[in-house]
């Protein structure tokens, strides 16, 4: 099977993030934006058929949002991804709803960006579709720049791929904008869901935003003063930085985590500490190490911490070895079972880094035993 055209980028093994374009764009909409997500996840743009490098004959007129959507999950399975946050604008915006409502399994998290949950019905879409057919795409592309941007910012390679996209893929795309309207199934969307409208955006203005945001349970709404439809390009950090909160939720999950194995009062000190340098390390802390790893159900905490005391002897890292032995003992292993976690890293790390673990976790259980 013919798949979409994509950009992978980021870590293999982060947290999948696929990027959904607009009508018109190809995955250079994200190019501001995508980079900066690719530090904590793995980010997969993709091309609409007919656009930037898909190929045309994936779509037919008379499509659907929902024979696009299918050609989305088609990619992820490709990619071996099964469940993943997702963000679209504008159609692919669309793609996103319809993927929370039909598919929710396969969703983590949802953001619809300069979107709707309608397309102010069928007549509009379906005269475009009939003039792109006729008469090709250089005459909308001349219009651009008012269509998808406020003031006088353009993006150039945006403009170019709009008019370089197929016409018959174009208005096949416009056939299932036509067709779509999921007013009454926003209630169903159950995925963590975050809305941002442009506040000079002429085709999804933030009234479109605020209806699936009343209805979405537990649904955010951001708006954005100076962005019109293509806000991802034209004001990529304010974009950036409601997704970063939106998808980076496995901070808030991951400090609960290492509350709960290293205690209170040491995540306390550590916060305590953090200082403008150190902010984003910590933060890294939060989120992957507890928000990701800690999280994963494969290992139960018993073995994660096992594994962990192991790894720091092998290091030599003592004063964070004594930290994990007091979560160890948190987590339920009793000394009997560090004292022999810490006995195997004599045959594997060598005696002197167990001597030395030994001498660092008697301290620690010494010390709660004086504890009243």
């Amino acid at each position: 099977m013919t798949l979409l055209n994509h950009r992978a980028e980021g870590p293999s093994s982060a947290p999948p993030l696929l990027l959904g374009p607009s009508l018109g764009t190809s995955y250079a909409l994200w190019d501001a934006v995508a980079p900066e997500l690719s530090i904590s996840h793995r980010v997969v743009s993709w091309d609409l058929p007919g656009h930037g490098g898909s190929a045309a004959g994936l779509i037919k007129a008379g499509a659907t949002v929902g024979d696009l959507a299918g050609l989305v999950l088609a990619l992820a399975d490709s990619l071996g991804i099964e469940r993943f946050a997702y963000a679209g604008v504008s159609l692919g915006g669309a793609v996103g709803l319809h993927l929370a409502v039909h598919h929710p399994q396969r969703l983590a998290s949802l953001a619809v960006i300069c979107s709707s949950a309608h397309f102010n019905g069928s007549r509009p879409w379906e005269e475009r579709a009939a003039l792109v057919r006729r008469e090709g795409l250089a005459g909308l592309a001349e219009n651009a720049d008012a269509r998808w941007f406020a003031g006088d910012f353009t993006v150039p390679r945006l403009v170019r791929d709009h008019r370089d996209a197929d016409p018959g893929a174009y208005a096949a795309c416009c056939d299932a904008l036509a067709a779509f309207d999921l007013r009454d199934r926003l209630t169903e969307i159950a995925v963590p869901a975050l809305l941002i409208a442009g506040r000079e955006d002429p085709a999804t203005p933030p009234a479109h935003l605020r209806e699936i945001a009343d209805a979405v349970p537990g649904a955010t709404l951001v708006e954005l003063p100076g962005a019109s439809h293509l806000a991802p390009a034209q004001c990529p950090e304010a974009v950036l930085t409601a997704l970063r909160a939106h998808f980076g939720q496995g901070a808030s999950r991951g400090m609960a985590v290492r509350r709960e194995v290293l205690g209170d009062a040491h995540v306390d000190r550590a916060q305590d500490r953090q200082t403008p340098f150190t902010a984003r390390f910590q933060d890294f802390i939060s989120r992957y190490a507890w928000g990701e790893i800690w999280t994963d159900p494969t290992l139960s905490r018993r073995e994660r911490s096992m594994i962990t005391l192991t790894a720091l002897v092998a290091h030599g890292h003592y004063d964070e070895l004594a930290l994990h032995v007091r979560a160890a003992r948190r987590g339920g292993l009793t000394p009997e079972e560090i004292g022999a976690v810490l006995l195997q890293t004599a045959v594997y790390c060598g005696v002197p880094a167990a001597n030395s673990a030994f001498a660092t976790a008697q301290r620690v259980l010494a010390e709660e035993d004086d504890t009243p």
